[in-house]
């Protein structure tokens, strides 16, 4: 059966938030993934940009679950996360180099089976496989300014194309630049392909035996900041590839990890002055 990525992900997509106790709050999204654990048994991870829990001072966070109640509407329904320890330590990993935040949580039953499998995450080979390219349209859930589509709390979906060129490899070109207006509170949602460009018919999930046998896209990355120069908003997003939401799964099961991912190596000469040095969170 052909899953609809773009409805499956709004279910798997949260809205994170943590009052600030004057009135404000720090709003950003994440997505769940289904990892299994170390020894296999299943589990849910969260996943969301790194600043989004380090903007957020309390030791708590709320996770915006959604309900769906008998007559077949949705009830809004957070629910504390616990993000810091009693000494303020973090509870969240977070990859070495990159702007990625994962952590375990016990959702509810109708949330843990909304979790994306794994294997719905772009590798190293994907965009080349899919034949994604500069122009291509990916869409991305979030709640920019804390805002929902409706008072059921679900995402909003927007799209733009792709801004930037190369896509791989991941390890070079790290991020990739998306076309579209980005504001607060989208950071951490996913970016995706719902149908691949250049595909024929249903294509293969993502390198992987653990997830369903076939898929109609896949998650090619998380946002992760917004382009300004001089002040002045680009209207362009940086997308952090899906590369590093697999990393960081890894570590939370072998901490020692990082050894083994090193940041790109720098470039020698002379250099061009990127969009991702304009970024802002």
């Amino acid at each position: 059966m052909v899953m609809d990525l773009a409805v499956e992900l709004i279910h798997a997509t949260v809205q994170l938030e943590q009052p600030l106790g004057d009135g404000t709050r720090t709003v950003g999204t994440g997505f769940l993934i289904s990892a299994p654990g170390p020894d296999g048994a299943p589990r849910v991870v969260l996943i969301t940009a790194n600043h989004v829990f380090q903007k957020m001072p309390g030791a708590s966070a709320r996770i915006g679950y959604r309900i769906s109640n008998p007559d077949g509407s949705w009830s809004y329904s957070p629910q504390s996360l616990k993000i810091r320890d009693g000494d303020g330590h973090e509870l969240w990993t977070h990859h070495p180099n990159r702007d990625v935040a994962a952590i375990n949580i016990k959702a509810p039953p109708e949330f843990a089976r909304a979790a994306m499998p794994l294997n719905y995450l772009a590798a190293d080979d994907t965009f080349a496989r899919y034949s994604v390219n500069a122009g291509d349209e990916m869409m991305a859930l979030g709640f920019p300014r804390g805002l929902s589509a409706n008072a059921a709390g679900f995402p909003i979906l927007r799209s733009g194309r792709v801004a930037s060129y190369p896509l791989a490899p991941a390890n070079i070109f790290p991020t990739f630049l998306l076309d579209f207006s980005v504001f607060p509170g989208n950071s951490g949602g996913p970016v995706f392909v719902s149908r691949p460009p250049k595909a024929d018919g249903p294509v293969k999930a993502v390198d992987g035996p653990a997830g369903p046998e076939t898929g109609d896209g896949f998650i090619a990355g998380l946002l992760t900041q917004q382009v300004e120069l001089n002040n002045e908003r680009l209207e362009i997003g940086i997308v952090t590839h899906a590369k590093y939401v697999r990393e960081t799964i890894a570590l939370l099961q072998d901490p020692m990890a990082t050894s083994t991912m090193a940041s790109a190596a720098p470039v020698a000469g002379a250099k061009a002055a990127t969009a991702e040095e304009a970024a802002r969170d």
